[in-house]
C-alpha cells in the first residue's frame, strides 16, 4: 500500500511540473500584477480543481470499461478517434505558448536592450538561437525518459526545483507582501470591471482545459496500466501544482510591494494594456543586490518548468502521432516516410515558427491564452460528454464544431481587446451552451426517430394501410435490387460504410405458413458476414492463416415478415472495436424497403494452433478501421 501512495505522489508531481507550462509560469505573476491574491486565487483554485477533476473521473471512465489495467488505453483508441485534430492543435499551442513565454519574459529581459541595428539583429539571433536551443534540449529529455521512466526523471527535476523554490523563499523571506497583496496593475479587486471579465473565462477553461492535453491522457493510461490511482495521483498532482503557482505568484506580490524601484512596466502589446509578466526578472536581473546564487535559483525553477512541459509534450506527441500514423491507410501518409511523420520534431519546428512570429509581431502571453477560454471549450466540453452521456456517442459534427469554435474565438478576441465582458462571457459560454443543444437534441431525434419507427410498424399492421402500401410499392434509395434484366451483385458491394448483400427468398427458406422462417435470417446474416470478410481481407487463407475469428454472440430483432420471392437485403458494418472484441451491426431490408430486423455480434479472435484468445490481428485492425 505504501509503494502505491509512493508512486500516486510521483506521478502527482509530474503531472504538476508538466501543467506548469507558460500559463501557470507567467499569468500567476500577470493576474498577480493586476489583482494580488484575490487575482491569484481566482486563477489558482479552478486550475488544481480541474487536474483533480480529470484525474476522478476518468478513474471512473477506466473501472466503467472492460479491459482491466488497459481497459483506459482501449477506450481511448476509439474516443479520440474524432478529436485527433483538436488534441495536435492544442499541444501545439500549448508548446508554442510555454516556448514564447520563456523566452519573451526570461531570455529577453537577460539581453537587456541594445540600441541601433546591429543591436536588433543581436536580439532577433539570440532570440531564435533560445527557441532552437529549448526544443532541442525538450526533444533530448523526452527522446531520454519516455512515459515509463518520465516519473523518475520529473522527481529528480522536482527535487531541483524544491532547492530553488525554499533558495527563494529564505534569501528574501517573502512573508511580507506589503502593498503587493492588492496588486498594481488593478487596485480595485473584486470591484473592477476587467476582474470579472477575465473571471468566468478563466474558470471555465481551466475546469475543462485538461481533457483536450495528450500530456494528461497518456499519464492516466500509464498510471491506471500500473495499477496506480488515477484519482490519487491527480489529487497529489492538483495540490503541488496549486502551491507552485501560490509560491510564483505570491513572490510577484513580495516583488511588488517591497522593490518597486527595480522594475518598470508600460502599456505594451497590440491593444496597449499594461503587462507585468516578467516583473521578477527584472527585479533579479536588475535591482537584486544579494547572493549571485539566488537569481540562479529562481532563473532555474523557470527553465526546470518548461523543461518539463516540453519533454511531456514530445513524449506525449510521439505516443499519439505513432498511434495514428499505424492506423492511417492515408495515400499521403503511404508516401511520406513513416519515421519523419510520427516523430514530434517536425511538430517542434512548427512550434519554432509560431514561437518566433509571435515573438516579432509583438504578441502577449495572453493572445495565445485566447484559444484556451474560447476555441477549445466546446471541444473539451464535448469530450467529457462523450466520456459519460450515452446519447452524445453521434458522429462529430466537425464543420458545425470548428465553425462555432472560430466564431466563439473571434468573439472573445474582440472583446478582450475592447474590454467589454459581455463578449468575452459569450465567447466562453456559448461552446458550453452549444455542446448541450447538441447532446440533447441528438437525444431528441434518437427518442423521436425511435417512436415514429415503433408507429410506423404497428400503422403497417392496419389492412386499409397494408393494401395501399401493397399497390404503391415504393423502392428506397437505399436498397439496390436487382433490375428487371436480372443482373446481380454475386459479391455484394459497399455503401459508404455498410456492406450490403441482396438475394431472393426462395421455397426452402420459408415455413408451413409461406413466411420466411425466423431461423433464415441468422443465415442471411451470416452469409453477407463472409462476403464482408472476403472484401475486407481478400488475402486471408484458412490453410496458413494464424488466428480464427469465432463468434463470441449474436443478438438479433425481428420487426416484420417477409415472402417467398421477397428481395432481403442485409447491410452490415463494424460498430466498434477494443482490444480484444470487434462488435458488427446488421440491418436486414424487404423488397419494398422496410425494416425486417436488426441486430449486433460479437466477434472474438483466438490462435488457430491451440484457441488461446488473442488480442484483435493488426491484419484485422487494418481491414476493419477503414470502415469503423
Amino acid at each position: 500500500m505504501n509503494l502505491r501512495w509512493l508512486n500516486a505522489l510521483l506521478w502527482g508531481n509530474s503531472v504538476a511540473l508538466a501543467w506548469m507550462w507558460g500559463l501557470g509560469l507567467f499569468f500567476s505573476v500577470q493576474i498577480s500584477f493586476m489583482f494580488g491574491m484575490q487575482g491569484l486565487l481566482m486563477f489558482a483554485v479552478p486550475n488544481a480543481l480541474g487536474l483533480m477533476l480529470f484525474g476522478w473521473l476518468t478513474q471512473i471512465v477506466a473501472k466503467r470499461h472492460p479491459g482491466g489495467h488497459e481497459s483506459l488505453a482501449q477506450f481511448f483508441d476509439s474516443f479520440a478517434k474524432p478529436f485527433r485534430l483538436i488534441f495536435y492543435i492544442y499541444q501545439i499551442v500549448a508548446l508554442s505558448l510555454t516556448v514564447f513565454a520563456l523566452v519573451k519574459y526570461l531570455f529577453v529581459p537577460l539581453l537587456g536592450t541594445i540600441d541601433g541595428f546591429d543591436g536588433k539583429a543581436v536580439i532577433a539571433l539570440s532570440v531564435t538561437m533560445s527557441v532552437f536551443v529549448l526544443l532541442a534540449v525538450g526533444c533530448l529529455f523526452g527522446e531520454e525518459f519516455g512515459i515509463r521512466k518520465i516519473k523518475a526523471g520529473h522527481a529528480l527535476l522536482g527535487g531541483l526545483l524544491f532547492l530553488c523554490i525554499v533558495t527563494v523563499l529564505l534569501s528574501l523571506s517573502p512573508a511580507g507582501v506589503g502593498q503587493g497583496f492588492s496588486g498594481l496593475g488593478m487596485e480595485n479587486g473584486y470591484t473592477s470591471n476587467r476582474f470579472w471579465g477575465l473571471a468566468v473565462p478563466l474558470i471555465v477553461g481551466l475546469l475543462v482545459g485538461p481533457w483536450l492535453d495528450l500530456q494528461h491522457w497518456q499519464r492516466a493510461i500509464q498510471i491506471h496500466r500500473e495499477g496506480t490511482s488515477i484519482r490519487l495521483s491527480y489529487i497529489f498532482g492538483g495540490i503541488i501544482f496549486f502551491l507552485l503557482l501560490l509560491f510564483h505568484g505570491h513572490l510577484a506580490m513580495w516583488v511588488m510591494g517591497n522593490a518597486k524601484g527595480s522594475f518598470e512596466v508600460a502599456a505594451s502589446g497590440l491593444d496597449d494594456l499594461v503587462y507585468g509578466h516578467n516583473i521578477i526578472v527584472q527585479y533579479f536581473s536588475n535591482g537584486f543586490t544579494g547572493n549571485s546564487l539566488i537569481p540562479a535559483a529562481y532563473f532555474g525553477f523557470l527553465v526546470i518548468c518548461v523543461l518539463t512541459t516540453l519533454d511531456s509534450g514530445y513524449v506525449s506527441l510521439k505516443w499519439f502521432l505513432e498511434k495514428n500514423v499505424e492506423k492511417s491507410d492515408n495515400m499521403l501518409i503511404s508516401i511520406i516516410p513513416k519515421q519523419i511523420i510520427a516523430s514530434p520534431i517536425p511538430t517542434f519546428f512548427i512550434v519554432a515558427l509560431i514561437t518566433l512570429g509571435g515573438y516579432f509581431a509583438e504578441f502577449e502571453l495572453e493572445y495565445f491564452m485566447v484559444f484556451y477560454a474560447s476555441f477549445f471549450v466546446g471541444y473539451a466540453a464535448l469530450a467529457i460528454a462523450r466520456c459519460f452521456v450515452p446519447n452524445s456517442q453521434q458522429p462529430l459534427p466537425q464543420i458545425r464544431m470548428f465553425s462555432m469554435a472560430c466564431l466563439c474565438l473571434v468573439i472573445f478576441a474582440f472583446g478582450y481587446m475592447v474590454d467589454q465582458n459581455v463578449l468575452m462571457y459569450v465567447g466562453s459560454l456559448l461552446p458550453l451552451a452549444y455542446v448541450v443543444w447538441l447532446v440533447t437534441t441528438t437525444d431528441l431525434l434518437r427518442l423521436v426517430t425511435e417512436k415514429a419507427d415503433q408507429m410506423i410498424h404497428a400503422a403497417a399492421e392496419i389492412p386499409a394501410i397494408k393494401a395501399i402500401a401493397k399497390q404503391e410499392q415504393p423502392t428506397p434509395a437505399q436498397v439496390v435490387a436487382p433490375d428487371s434484366a436480372g443482373s446481380h451483385d454475386l459479391m455484394g458491394h459497399f455503401e459508404g460504410k455498410w456492406f450490403v448483400y441482396s438475394m431472393v427468398a426462395t421455397y426452402q427458406d420459408t415455413n408451413s405458413v409461406g413466411n420466411v422462417y425466423f431461423g433464415m435470417y441468422p443465415l442471411y446474416v451470416g452469409k453477407t458476414r463472409e462476403l464482408f470478410f472476403n472484401a475486407t481481407m481478400p488475402d486471408f487463407n484458412l490453410k496458413t492463416t494464424k488466428f480464427l475469428i469465432l463468434t463470441r454472440s449474436f443478438e438479433h430483432k425481428f420487426v416484420r415478415e417477409t415472402r417467398e420471392f421477397d428481395t432481403i437485403t442485409v447491410k452490415i458494418k463494424v460498430a466498434k472495436a477494443d482490444r480484444k472484441f470487434c462488435t458488427l451491426e446488421h440491418q436486414i431490408f424487404g423488397s419494398e424497403g422496410q425494416l425486417l430486423g436488426k441486430g449486433k455480434q460479437s466477434l472474438l479472435f483466438v490462435s488457430s494452433k491451440d484457441y488461446g484468445l488473442l488480442d484483435i490481428p493488426p491484419e484485422v485492425y487494418t481491414a476493419f478501421m477503414k470502415y469503423l
